[in-house]
């Protein structure tokens, strides 16, 4: 499905019963959940070599997202938050609320390693020259869960994203635009892999370019329950 100008879209499941505070992401119904197209190379030039599927869900609390990443070696020696994690191996999520074009956005990261990056970016340009970043923004109430999955070093993670913490009247929003993204770092020196849900169709990499977010809508029928 195509959003506008081009961005992909898509209908976020509804949980069928809310996801009890506290209760492990990794119970919710993730393999019921199809997954968005995988992401690709950003620049759009082609499929990403190691591939990344994101699955999306929703209750009255939050937004939930889970990245699965195949990784012949997953790495990071970021421990603390808020380091700079997108200089060694990391998955993205941009998001904002709203259908528009957003000029502010949450950025919110997490390596193989479970540690997590979030900040607030002010980017009424769309250009990175222009933009500010507020690494000192925190997610008020994000939980998020990272494991392996036992074949290669592949990984995952999980995050619960409050819908009080994206928007200034805490209210849920009816859309968002939003923008997924991996970078694929080999500790060995050779050329990275960055990828996106939508490209960002530009090289060098650049991941913030919000005019290419694509276009998510909360689905109000109830879908998967919790395991």
């Amino acid at each position: 499905m195509s959003g506008p100008q081009g961005v992909p879209a898509w209908q976020v499941s509804r949980l069928a019963s809310s996801h009890p505070a506290g209760a492990a992401l990794a119970d919710l119904p993730w393999s019921d959940l199809a997954a968005l197209s995988a992401l690709r190379l950003s620049d759009g030039s082609g499929d990403a070599v190691q591939r990344t599927a994101v699955r999306l869900a929703w209750d009255d609390a939050a937004l939930y997202v889970r990245f699965d990443c195949e990784d012949r070696d997953a790495w990071g020696t970021f421990t603390r938050r808020d380091e700079p994690l997108y200089q060694e191996e990391v998955v993205e999520i941009f998001l904002a609320p709203g259908s528009a074009v957003p000029a502010s956005y949450a950025e919110l990261e997490v390596s193989p390693r479970g540690t997590l990056f979030d900040a607030w970016v002010e980017n009424p340009d769309g250009r990175r020259e222009t933009m500010r970043v507020d690494p000192a923004w925190e997610c008020s109430g994000l939980r998020w869960e990272t494991g392996s999955t036992g074949v290669r070093e592949d990984w995952w993670t999980a995050l619960a994203i409050p819908w009080a913490a994206l928007a200034a009247n805490g209210l849920r929003p009816a859309s968002l635009r939003a923008n997924f993204y991996r970078i694929e770092r080999p500790r060995d020196g050779g050329p990275a892999e960055w990828s996106a849900w939508s490209p960002t169709l530009v090289d060098p990499p650049d991941f913030h370019r919000p005019a290419r977010f694509g276009l998510l809508t909360l689905d109000p029928a109830s879908g998967p329950s919790r395991r």
